[in-house]
């Protein structure tokens, strides 16, 4: 049963739509398993559960039999959210038999719940006439069916339909992780690498004679490419290795994949689009045979396929045209994708993979593009034309959304607008309470494009400059003076300010191309000072740079990531010191400048005291500290709702933190994200903390609210949600306030939508 429980997961895994999916699971559970029935009952939006596929019942009751939650033996398996295993269903009291199946009353009964994210999206069910208890090992198997097939249902249910996305549209969320702020509406462009072909968009077709004559073109073109290899390798092959230049171009004839596609564009489907389904189903079923000599065909099926993909899309690129509104949408996109796009024409981006410190991410912030990243659950190769809403500040995507959500969203983007306009006269004003307590905003920085930006919205400083951020836009290391040029430009732009440059941090989610660092367990494992401590020749070089850079300008602090310890603290203040002296004695005009500690580990929560003892300033690192203090990944859209910055064990280290440094007379100041959070600034003031450094784009939002408080009312919301238990009633204390203070439209400028 093993070989066959791999073979139908990979087969479902490869099915490009819902329907394909439920038929090779009924048909091949079915045989698996060697019953009668298998049935597929699949939740509708009036909550009841309609039997959607089958193999053993009457197909004309397919659509028809519907039960309720607790109805029936299905319905039953959906209230008790667990397997339902019955030798005798017949007997049991909620048995119901549905005359339109036009099927025997059968005696045996398993069905598992097919549970996403908690909730029972349908019922897998097995039936036979013959009394037959199933064992642990069917249950075992049935339920491995149901977590393959959850998946693939809460595709098409996010679509609001049972249908293929594109016949039908309906308006549809999928969340993601935020990875630049703000609000685009516009006409989704997917893109995809050349020749991968799982990802291409479907695109309809409007003339079939002109497709069908382009897809021989580019069959054509192949045919020759292949003819020339093997004339080529003629000498060096025998005849048996040459035969497989002969099975190409006979894969090809209009007899074999040629024709299957070019039914599929009679069908109204795109070439490349059509191109790809033939060669994924058939090497799907190649890959799924037991034969090995066959199996390995799969491989020469996937060849073949891409060889023709790459003429079918390179052909496609040269006609490419982008809407005003563009939304680009992908697997995983890269900055030469952003780059294809007209600049005037590029409102949003959304990415299936990735995180909010991708490469992408941070040139989309830079950019001031409204970005999603990692939504994934997006059927992204059907999104190809349809209107989308990207929420940048939520990380959601809506796609075909109704004229309530658009109406809805439209008055966000213009309160947002005047709100923008409102604050720009802050600018020069300081940030300070009511009763005048001042609070310096900082600003994060990783481009030159950031520092116009920063610098319009009044930054005081910068609180974080991620120097990996020029090493991630190389194709190798930087050369200490390529480092020296970059360093000096940020520090000459916010020169006198203060400017804080964080060492090398890559490893975790920020991997360099060209200093790959592969592991089981990224985020616990090989990044930030671990990496640098063990390269000493990569640290000492960005140190000697950052110090040369700041020569005359003296506006420099030297920022340390991932510290757990004082060991560490200890061995990277030494070659910072060595290379301080090395820059003496080679007569450079330098200066040693303040050293900092990352406080984003546990560890270094609880060892802040003996840390701050030995450096002159704490900047904690709430991104991190969160994610490490909760045990949850802040880029997996999968548990985006665990991760709680305003959590109650979020709060006591935070706070514990700023007591500890101070009390061994160190500035502490904060750069993650929760200092750029407007109602969070409120309690960082009361906390203590000395600096807030944030994105740009937040700074005026959170001045205009800590002038509109006093310290005072900052320290009595402290002291109330400290007792809290509840992320959510932090939030509610804290928006309650702001209430209070007329400024809450600067942290939810209207109702949340649905």
């Amino acid at each position: 049963m093993l070989n066959s429980l791999r073979s139908i997961v990979q087969e479902v895994n490869s099915a490009r739509d819902l329907n394909k999916a439920l038929a090779i699971i009924v048909t091949r559970v079915k045989q698996a398993m060697h019953t009668q029935v298998c049935s597929v009952y699949l939740r509708d939006p009036a909550g009841d559960y309609v039997l959607m596929a089958t193999e053993g019942l009457q197909q004309a009751a397919v659509g028809q039999v519907r039960l309720g939650r607790g109805e029936g033996l299905v319905g039953r398996v959906v209230a008790r959210e667990e397997p339902v295993n019955l030798e005798d269903a017949e007997a049991h009291p909620a048995y119901q038999y549905f005359p339109e199946t036009g099927e025997e009353r059968y005696s045996s009964f398993l069905g598992v719940p097919i549970i996403h994210h908690r909730q029972v999206l349908g019922v897998l069910v097995v039936q036979q006439i013959e009394r037959r208890r199933f064992d642990e090992g069917d249950e075992a198997f049935l339920v491995t069916m149901s977590a393959q097939l959850a998946g693939v249902i809460a595709h098409a249910e996010a679509t609001g339909t049972m249908v293929a996305v594109g016949n039908t549209a309906a308006q549809a969320k999928f969340l993601g992780v935020s990875g630049a702020p703000g609000i685009a509406m516009g006409e989704a462009v997917v893109v995809a690498p050349l020749a991968d072909l799982k990802s291409v968009p479907y695109r309809p077709c409007d003339d079939i004679d002109a497709e069908i004559e382009f897809f021989q073109r580019c069959l054509m073109a192949v045919r020759e490419d292949i003819k020339g290899m093997g004339r080529q390798l003629e000498e060096r092959l025998n005849r048996e290795e040459r035969a497989l230049f002969d099975a190409y171009l006979a894969m090809l004839d209009d007899a074999s994949l040629g024709g299957e596609v070019i039914a599929k564009i009679h069908e109204g489907t795109s070439a490349p689009y059509a191109w790809s389904e033939v060669i994924l189903e058939h090497e799907n079923t190649f890959a799924s045979m037991s034969d090995a000599y066959l199996r390995e065909r799969a491989t020469d099926v996937r060849d073949l396929g891409r060889r023709v993909l790459a003429y079918l899309q390179e052909s496609n690129q040269h006609c490419k045209v982008y809407p005003d509104k563009t939304i680009l949408i992908g697997d995983d996109l890269t900055a030469s994708m952003l780059g294809e796009v007209p600049e005037d024409k590029l409102i949003g981006l959304v990415s299936v993979q990735g995180s909010g410190n991708s490469h992408v991410a941070i040139l989309a912030r830079a950019m001031g593009i409204p970005t999603v990243m990692g939504a994934v659950d997006l059927p992204y190769t059907r999104m190809d034309g349809r209107p989308v809403i990207v929420d940048g500040y939520k990380g959601a995507v809506y796609s075909d959304p109704s004229a309530q959500l658009s109406k809805h969203y439209s008055a966000i983007a213009r309160e947002e607008e005047e709100m923008v306009k409102g604050l720009e006269a802050l600018k020069e004003l300081p940030c300070e309470t009511l009763d005048k307590h001042r609070l310096p905003l900082w600003v994060n920085t990783g481009l030159m494009t950031d520092v116009v930006r920063s610098l319009e919205r009044g930054a005081e400083g910068v609180g974080l400059y991620r120097t990996e951020v020029p090493f991630l836009l190389r194709d190798r290391f930087p050369s200490e003076e390529e480092q020296r040029i970059i360093y000096r430009e940020q520090l000459e732009a916010f020169a006198p300010h203060t400017v804080t440059m964080r060492t090398l941090d890559i490893g975790g989610d920020k991997a360099l191309p060209y200093f790959p660092i592969t592991e089981d367990n990224p985020f616990l494992g090989w990044r930030g000072i671990r990496v640098t401590l063990d390269h000493p020749e990569i640290f000492l070089a960005q140190i000697r740079a950052m110090m040369k850079a700041s020569s005359g300008l003296d506006n420099l602090r030297i920022l340390l990531p991932m510290i757990s310890g004082v060991q560490e603290l200890e061995e990277a203040k030494t070659l910072i010191y060595r290379a301080y002296h090395e820059l003496l004695e080679e007569n450079h005009d330098v200066k040693l400048p303040p050293i900092g500690v990352m406080i984003e580990v546990p560890a270094a929560v609880y060892q802040a005291r003996e840390l701050a003892a030995r450096v002159d300033f704490l900047s904690v690192g709430s991104n991190d500290l969160t994610q490490y203090l909760l045990a949850v990944d802040r880029n997996n859209a999968r548990v985006a709702d665990l991760y709680q910055a305003f959590h109650p064990a979020v709060l006591r280290a935070l706070l514990q933190v700023v007591q500890d440094g101070h009390s061994q007379g160190v500035s502490v100041g904060i750069c993650g994200e929760l200092a750029g959070d407007p109602g969070a600034a409120i309690l960082l003031m009361a906390m203590g903390y000395d600096v807030l450094s944030m994105n740009a784009t937040n700074l005026p939002k959170v001045k205009s609210v800590i002038r509109a408080i006093n310290l005072e009312q900052a320290e009595s919301l402290l002291a109330d949600v400290m007792l809290l238990a509840a992320p959510a009633d932090v939030r509610e204390r804290i928006e309650a306030t702001l209430r209070d203070a007329g400024v809450s439209r600067v942290v939810r400028p209207l109702a949340e939508a649905d």
